[in-house]
């Protein structure tokens, strides 16, 4: 009879810097944030966290998102 055992040697972790990587050249990610000068806006972030651009709302930034061919996902 066979074991319903996974066997984990099959699997090889990720190291933290191929981690990090995945996604980032497809997704881009959307959050509130607070612009220096005190107005609230929609901020959009590379997969590795680096800023890109600020939206008027979350419809503009999505768009934008995806004019460049990226995903938009939102961060709550």
């Amino acid at each position: 009879m066979e074991s319903n055992q996974t066997n984990t040697s099959l699997f090889t972790p990720l190291a933290d810097d191929a981690f990090l990587s995945l996604g980032t050249q497809q997704i881009a990610y959307i959050k509130p944030v607070d612009l220096p000068d005190g107005a609230h806006a929609i901020g959009i972030f590379s997969a590795d966290g680096k800023p890109m651009a600020a939206a008027a709302s979350i419809e503009v930034a999505q768009a934008l998102i995806r004019q460049h061919e990226l995903e938009p996902a939102l961060v709550h």
